[in-house]
């Protein structure tokens, strides 16, 4: 395989698995966060708090998870 081709397929793999991994957050941070019949047009100060802190150490270990990959690749 051509390096090129290589790192189009790398790159291609790394969108499709951040927008897995999207996905994945959204519906587990919803489930947590939300009640299942949750109909307010607007969301409470404590669902917003949930989100935000279940956000934030989502992206502290895809941080982590990340600095250590490329920590394994050096």
């Amino acid at each position: 395989m051509k390096p090129l081709r290589a790192q189009q397929l790398a790159a291609e793999l790394e969108v499709e698995m951040m927008a897995h991994m999207h996905n994945r957050m959204t519906i587990a941070y919803h489930r947590k966060c939300v009640p299942p019949l949750y109909k307010e047009a607007e969301m409470s100060k404590g669902k917003s708090v949930c989100l935000d802190w279940c956000l934030s150490k989502h992206l502290d270990i895809h941080k982590w998870i990340g600095k250590k990959l490329t920590e394994l690749s050096v």
